[in-house]
């Protein structure tokens, strides 16, 4: 299992948990089951077709998955991902 560190801004939608332990082999497959267990979170962080939107980074091994393989970066069991969505505001 994967475990998501959630941000603070988004846990009210995981049930105000900070970690949550999903299963998955890819960040695709993790992301999807993070969106099952919380579909309010999911719907949040993921466009339609389940990628993250625009606003919102993944990190896997402290690297953005953009500059990885995306949604089929490899997850490890123990493995972490950070969401990092973009703030706004002034």
């Amino acid at each position: 299992m994967a475990t998501v560190l959630i941000p603070a801004a988004c846990r009210a939608d995981a049930g105000g948990a900070a970690r949550v332990d999903v299963p998955g082999t890819t960040v695709g497959q993790v992301l999807e089951a993070l969106a099952t267990k919380f579909p309010a979170l999911g719907a949040r962080l993921l466009d339609a077709r389940g990628a993250p939107r625009r606003h919102v980074a993944v990190f896997v091994r402290d690297e953005d998955i953009r500059s990885q393989q995306g949604l089929e970066t490899p997850c490890g069991e123990r493995e972490e991902l950070l969401l990092v969505p973009a703030l706004a505001g002034g």
